[in-house]
């Protein structure tokens, strides 16, 4: 079994780490070459520092661990570096581990909390955040210069373990948060602030799962799903948001291992997408490339022959977890000649230009970034951004009216296994935060009168019960009882996926006996989403908040929400499916559109939702209503014809089609509140089956008060309305298009207007040609 990232962490706790160096380009044997030439172009000094570089050595620098070449003056590097949601504990980053600088980084919300506050500005703010710390650390030796984040794959499947990771469900929302997550992260600058990468390439949503494994699992997926879902975020990464580094992925895709599919690598990626600007760089799962071997998807027979097979295809550095061999044989792959030297020297050049625009052969007074230290990291201003990003993300998904609740002079009882939280609130890939604010933390700080008693996680009713006695001791003594409960890591993970979906039966039975209490009970979930059907039903089950992952203050977040501090508008970025789903679709079934043995998936194509995606309650009313638009019908051969004619727009899906209005007044007396507009397309044009909606736009309006109206506008573009066919092509159909605001039923507003003409095709998908396969 391969280690996982939190297995990978506790040896690094335990070992430490290869410190960062930057090339001595002063005085060193790299001084005075074009490597250290910063009036070269990038391009030029990679390739002069490749020349300089021996057989011997260029093949130590192909791997993570990357070793150097001492001889000429070029430091060990390692490239594996996260940042997920913060500076994380990977072997590229080390924290001190003593008090003192550098032993802590702002953590904040975990991506689907971030997610769901539907906030771009918010997203940028945080990258930004996360870049200087990243940069602080990397000045003091701490970081490399790239970092293996984001994580990008649609969460289209409840059980998979690392969901959480991603900004959710729906690829429109996961371009926007792509999009403001890499300007924040990478920068404007000529030199880049840090190296982003963008992972896992591609259709990777399966860890564990009753007995099939992400390291041979060969994900089997239509042109038209792979096009319209799986790889639109990752279009954003390369060809719009031009982001420096991919990660190829551990299953394979139609028969190919992705890290050896030249049609991902090549076809799309690089030729398609246009991602050669900058000779950006593909890194490898880590031990993706062993993967090859018979024991996983047996598509090589060696070590040396799957490393050939890597680079050939395009990887260009092979990711190695330590102690976990047959490490990959690169070595081995070019003395038995089946990796040539011109393929090793693409793959260096692809990776030295990658440091270099990051300003690594560059004088620190070259350098906007070299001057970061100590005094960025956790600010008032980041920790003010941490709380920020817990609370706008958390989604209030039921309220009889109990909330928001005036608890002084109460009793409070915080049950659960949450309440006394530490590193629960983080979730995967999390450094060491400066402090960990859990609920009970927060109620000392409120000065509240409060009983505390732990709960069960995973348990079952078939365990001892050692939690009850004393959660029913602490309600007893309470005016409102305050649950914590929900999943973790200990459920789902990263190679742990779930195979139920409804509450721990442990947790349910203790909720139900609280609830029986008759006091207001407050429900706060952690984690992913679960079947909250008994928990909406039972009429003494008064509120329930979810707060996925909300980071270092995420018990303040939640406190502040439950008394009112601040107004919840955060939105679900995942489908909360009913418990039977599990046994109507298998977790291996890659298809989006419903089936004879399929009820399909997403919202888009799964409409019995117990709580459907951008669901999301408020403390006051709102009256939202959409703007008019300029016509009721539109050409579609003006509005391409139009596109072309503008300089600016590179390609046709990028064409702007109306910017609309949408006008939101706080209709309610008492509270003010953000509100989230989401703006839904429905129609029957294109190929059938119909989505039941999709999303094209969204905004944040923030801080309306009572009787107050604000606006904001939505823009359409034209690949938004438009439809994939069964090519994988985007076309623009003609017919009647309907645009919903929120996903209430019957909407808040909606308008409809018609697309007249022939169908137009705005981007041609490449077709998968006969490669290789299992």
């Amino acid at each position: 079994m391969k280690s996982t990232w939190a297995a990978v962490t506790a040896i690094l706790v335990a070992s430490g780490v290869t410190g960062f160096q930057f090339p001595d380009c002063a005085s060193g044997p790299l001084a005075n070459t074009t490597v250290c030439d910063i009036q070269a172009s990038p391009p030029e000094r990679a390739a002069a520092l490749v020349k300089m570089m021996n057989i011997t050595e260029k093949l130590a620098n192909l791997v993570d661990s990357s070793l150097g070449a001492e001889r000429i003056g070029l430091p060990p590097y390692e490239w594996w570096s996260e940042a997920l949601h913060g500076v994380a504990a990977s072997p590229g980053v080390a924290f001190n581990r003593t008090e003192g600088p550098f032993s802590y980084a702002t953590s904040f919300a975990n991506t689907i909390t971030m997610s769901a506050a539907f906030d771009d500005d918010l997203v940028y703010k945080i990258a930004t955040a996360i870049s200087t710390e990243a940069r602080a650390f990397i000045n003091a030796g701490l970081a490399g210069l790239d970092f293996w984040t984001p994580n990008i794959n649609p969460f289209k499947d409840p059980r998979w373990g690392r969901g959480s990771e991603t900004p959710g469900e729906d690829p429109v929302r996961i371009k926007g948060y792509v999009k403001a997550l890499l300007a924040g992260l990478e920068g404007n600058q000529p030199i880049r602030k840090v190296i982003a990468t963008c992972k896992h390439f591609a259709a990777y949503d399966l860890e564990r799962w009753k007995g099939i494994t992400r390291y041979r699992f060969n994900a089997i997926v239509s042109s038209q799903d792979l096009s319209e879902y799986y790889l639109p975020p990752f279009q954003q990464c390369a060809r719009d948001s031009k982001v420096g580094s991919f990660m190829c992925s551990y299953n394979a895709l139609n028969g190919t291992p992705a890290c050896a599919s030249t049609y991902l690598m090549d076809d799309i990626l690089r030729e398609h997408w246009n991602w050669t600007e900058h000779s950006n760089f593909i890194t490898s799962d880590c031990n993706a490339i062993q993967d090859f071997l018979p024991f996983q998807h047996n598509f090589s027979q060696t070590p040396a022959e799957a490393a050939a097979e890597a680079f050939k295809a395009g990887t260009d550095t092979i990711c190695e977890v330590p102690g976990y061999p047959p490490m990959s044989d690169v070595t081995g792959a070019h003395n038995q000649t089946l990796l040539s030297e011109a393929v090793i020297d693409k793959a260096l050049r692809r990776l030295y230009e990658g440091l270099i625009r990051a300003g690594y052969f560059d004088p620190a007074s070259a350098s906007p970034y070299r001057s970061i230290g100590w005094s960025e990291v956790n600010t008032p201003e980041t920790q003010s951004l941490a709380l920020q990003s817990a609370t706008d993300g958390l989604v209030l998904l039921k309220n009889d009216g109990i909330l928001p609740v005036n608890l002084t002079g109460r009793s409070v009882a915080l049950i659960g296994h949450w309440a006394a939280a530490s590193r629960q609130m983080l979730g995967g890939y999390s450094g060491v935060p400066p402090y960990l604010r859990g609920p009970v933390y927060a109620a000392q700080q409120l000065n509240l009168t409060y009983s505390y008693a732990s709960g069960p996680v995973a348990q079952t009713n078939a365990v001892a019960d050692t939690w009850t006695t004393n959660a029913l001791i602490a309600a007893s003594k309470a005016d409102i009882i305050l649950y914590f409960g929900g999943t973790d890591q200990s459920i789902s993970a990263e190679d742990k996926d779930r195979e139920a979906i409804a509450w721990p039966e442990a947790q349910l039975t203790l909720i139900q006996k609280l609830a029986s209490l008759g006091k207001p009970l407050v429900v706060s979930q952690l984690g992913d989403q679960v079947d909250d059907t008994p928990l909406l039903a039972n009429k003494n089950i008064s509120a329930i908040l979810w707060a996925g992952y909300p980071g270092q203050s995420g018990g303040t977040a939640v406190l502040d929400i439950i008394t009112g501090r601040s107004a919840p508008a955060g939105r679900l970025p995942v489908t909360q499916y009913p418990a039977a789903y599990i046994g109507q679709v298998s977790l291996t079934e890659m298809a989006l559109r419903p089936t004879a043995s399929s009820p399909g998936r997403t919202y888009r194509w799964y409409n019995a939702s117990v709580l459907p995606f951008g669901h999301g309650l408020h403390y006051t009313s709102f009256d939202a209503a959409l703007g008019n638009l300029s016509s009721a019908t539109y050409s579609i051969d003006a509005l391409v014809a139009g596109c072309k004619s503008q300089a600016s727009v590179a390609h046709l899906d990028l064409c702007p089609f109306v910017s609309l209005p949408v006008r939101v007044t706080n209709t309610g007396k008492n509270f003010t509140s953000d509100y989230v507009a989401l703006a839904f397309a429905a129609g029957e044009y294109g190929p059938a089956p119909y989505p039941f909606r999709t999303l094209t736009a969204y905004a944040r309006l923030r801080g309306i008060a009572p009787g107050q109206t604000k606006q904001t506008e939505l823009f359409l573009t034209l690949g938004n309305l438009a439809r994939v066919d069964a090519a994988g092509n985007t076309v623009l159909f003609p017919g009647t298009y309907k645009i919903l605001l929120d996903v209430t039923v019957p909407p808040a507003s909606q308008l409809e207007f018609t697309l007249t003409g022939s169908e137009v095709v705005l981007d041609h998908f490449p077709q998968p040609q006969r490669v290789k396969s299992l």
